[in-house]
């Protein structure tokens, strides 16, 4: 037997490795998926226990809410309101409760509103929705020329590249959010102080969350051009004749943003949490303003749709980030 037919036979896949490769990828999958059901459980549960024992009654703010004048209610009212929404039980099983609704698709209804939370949540979503996907898209368009221009460059514009990302990172949306209305929007004039769901009202909400959200995606792609730009490919696209743009575009910068990528599914969840922040801080339509509320008249079933809302997108997004890293490298499932 010669040294080719040799290689070519160990090269070669037999059924039973195929087999085994593929039982280990669903069992990882299924690991994934049992993760991401025991995640959206606990933060359930977390926030129902939290919402549960913040002051204040909730029977009291009800009738407050409705009559539009605070006063100290009666055990008769009090009571009675409790009983209209099930708030005299037990915690434990106001809790199941609410479980058992959710495996039936019922997130309840919004006292506060009198509108189901899942009509509600369908009318905000879009602005949302669209706020966080536009600022993920922002955050690439400024991480991917920041990187080609600093990564790789020297020590003096790696240096300053690699500070700004830092410092970028750090930043709170918050008060990135105040500073970017109070000079474009206040003192410049360029945009308008209440954010609408128009392209002039979401410009400075998307560079908000989109700033902050650059710098981690930098870092994470930074780390990686730095790494592959010393590897052997680049020396053989170079000998070739390639320009020095052409390799840091066309090959160095394809691996470097592999890490990047793997971020997004986090990202995507960040940006979407971030933007129910942001839409306070710009007075923006979406669920931002609705949450705000909801907590502060412990309007407990809108509040847990909301946060459910967010929790499964983020979950659903990285289970199919593992999916596809799953798929195209078989290593991932155990098959070393």
């Amino acid at each position: 037997m010669t040294a080719t037919t040799v290689a070519s036979t160990r090269a070669a896949p037999t059924p039973g490795a195929d087999r085994s490769r593929a039982r280990a990828r669903g069992l990882l999958l299924l690991r994934r998926l049992g993760s991401a059901v025991f995640v959206l459980w606990g933060t359930i549960t977390v926030t129902f226990i939290v919402l549960s024992v913040l002051p204040g009654n909730r029977a009291t703010i009800v009738l407050n809410v409705q009559s539009g004048q605070t006063t100290v209610r009666t055990a008769a009212e009090i009571a009675a309101v409790d009983r209209q929404y099930g708030w005299d039980k037990p915690v434990v099983v106001q809790y199941f409760d609410y479980l058992l609704g959710l495996l039936h698709g019922d997130l309840g209804v919004s006292w506060q509103l009198k509108r189901t939370v899942g009509s509600i949540i369908a009318e905000q979503f879009g602005p949302t929705i669209t706020l966080a996907i536009a600022s993920l898209l922002v955050a690439w368009i400024l991480t991917i020329p920041w990187t080609l221009w600093t990564a790789g460059r020297g020590r003096i514009r790696g240096s300053i590249g690699s500070a700004v990302e830092t410092i970028a990172a750090g930043l709170p949306q918050y008060w990135v959010g105040i500073m970017l209305l109070l000079v474009f929007a206040v003192n410049l004039g360029w945009f308008p102080v209440l954010g609408g769901t128009g392209f002039a009202g979401t410009v400075l909400p998307v560079f908000t969350l989109a700033i902050p959200l650059a710098g981690f995606l930098g870092q994470a792609t930074r780390t990686e051009f730095d790494r592959a730009v010393r590897q052997p490919f680049v020396l053989s696209a170079r000998t070739r004749g390639m320009t020095e743009s052409g390799v840091r575009s066309r090959h160095v910068l394809r691996h470097a943003l592999i890490p990047g990528i793997t971020l997004s599914g986090w990202a995507v969840g960040s940006s979407l949490s971030g933007a129910v922040l942001v839409e306070s801080v710009y007075g923006r339509p979406g669920l931002g303003t609705v949450l705000v509320s909801a907590v502060s008249n412990k309007d407990l079933d809108l509040v847990m749709g909301i946060v459910i809302l967010i929790s499964f997108v983020y979950v659903v997004v990285n289970l199919l980030v593992d999916v596809i890293y799953t798929i195209v490298d078989p290593r991932l499932g155990g098959t070393r």
